[in-house]
């Protein structure tokens, strides 16, 4: 492979940003920015694997030998649907000097082009002293099968996993994560206009139920991911206005620190409510990276800060230590108008490049 100018990298980064703006990835519909991205990846002779909408490729210039260790370096390129409060149009990007507007720019937009441009300038240096897999995958915003869960497996064991969002290029050793239970109060059906005690108002055993949960507290507090958390976010009873309903449901979001196990907490939550319990969502576990690990020291020694991030991400479902590292701010995220700056995509190249160029598992 030819010596590749980091500047020249650098601004190619923009442009393809630009272009995957410039091409809609909606959840479940990234097909045509991943064929985008593949088409970048193979003008510098890079070999890409496809399985739906991901796609993955790997170095050369690492050791061969059975005891080489690996990285993982993921992003995912679908965004969530716009908003109706764009002044622009969310699929068309917009350069304002510095400022790159359009939806996907700042999540994960940044990031995917950051850490291309970094693969390939490290996949140009004589040798790394571990193999290097670059994966952009679909399905991240809804956590979906067809996501980088479905390729896990096809692309073997892992040593360390380097997770793109938005977080300044700061290093999040520690994800809260998250439990979703549906819950459903039953009662009996009744005349509004009765004073019949055979009916039952659902919604009242909802609103009990949902100020027991206000009350209970998890004492135990992380010092990265803080307190667990739990509040109802949902909540839908009743059919017509003079039918005393039978039927409430109610959703409840808990996103937990490491001391926490689902169990435990499904079994309190039953312990309070009258209401019936059905699982939604489990798989997504806390995660924490031990901070003695090489990447978190590399990463200190640079000057990046390290903290526990309250959002989720693909780092949830990933078995292997991962940190969370990306270009951007994670309140630009979903939001209006969201945006990037140039000057974060290549100070982020610049970062990632100082925190690979050297890396080596054992200090």
């Amino acid at each position: 492979m030819s010596v590749v100018s980091l500047e020249i990298l650098k601004k190619e980064a923009i442009q393809l940003l630009i272009q995957i703006i410039n091409t809609p990835s909606i959840s479940k519909k990234e097909h045509k920015v991943s064929v985008l991205i593949e088409n970048y990846l193979n003008k510098y002779g890079f070999y890409v694997k496809r399985k739906f909408n991901n796609i993955w490729t790997k170095n050369c210039n690492y050791p061969e030998n059975k005891n080489v260790k690996t990285i993982l370096f993921n992003s995912h390129c679908d965004t969530v649907n716009p908003g109706k409060n764009w002044i622009t149009n969310p699929f068309i990007a917009v350069k304002k000097k510095e400022k790159i507007i359009g939806l996907g720019s700042n999540d994960a937009g940044g990031s995917i082009v950051s850490m291309i441009s970094t693969f390939i300038y490290l996949s140009n240096l004589p040798k790394l002293s571990y193999k290097l897999i670059l994966s952009i995958t679909a399905e991240e915003e809804i956590s979906g099968t067809l996501g980088i869960r479905s390729i896990l497996q096809d692309i073997g064991h892992i040593d360390l996993g380097i997770v793109g969002e938005p977080t300044h290029m700061h290093v999040a050793i520690a994800e809260k994560g998250l439990i979703v239970l549906d819950c459903i109060a039953k009662g009996k059906t009744g005349h509004s206009a009765g004073n019949s005690k055979k009916s039952i108002n659902a919604i009242y055993i909802a609103i009990k139920d949902i100020e027991h949960l206000r009350n209970i507290h998890f004492d135990k507090k992380s010092d990265l991911l803080g307190n667990t958390t739990l509040n109802v976010t949902q909540i839908q009873g009743g059919y017509q206005h003079n039918v005393i309903p039978d039927y409430c449901t109610f959703v409840i979001d808990i996103r937990t620190n490491e001391f926490y196990k689902i169990n435990d907490i499904i079994k309190m939550i039953k312990n309070k409510i009258n209401s019936k319990i059905k699982l939604r969502s489990c798989h997504f576990n806390s995660s924490f990276i031990n901070t003695k690990h090489p990447i978190v020291l590399r990463a200190k020694l640079i000057g990046r800060k390290t903290y526990g991030s309250p959002t989720l991400s693909d780092q949830s479902i990933m078995s292997f230590p991962t940190i969370k590292m990306g270009v951007g701010d994670s309140l630009r995220s979903h939001t209006s108008n969201e945006y990037i700056l140039s000057s974060e995509v290549k100070k982020g190249i610049d970062i990632y490049i100082k925190l690979l160029k050297d890396f080596k598992f054992l200090i």
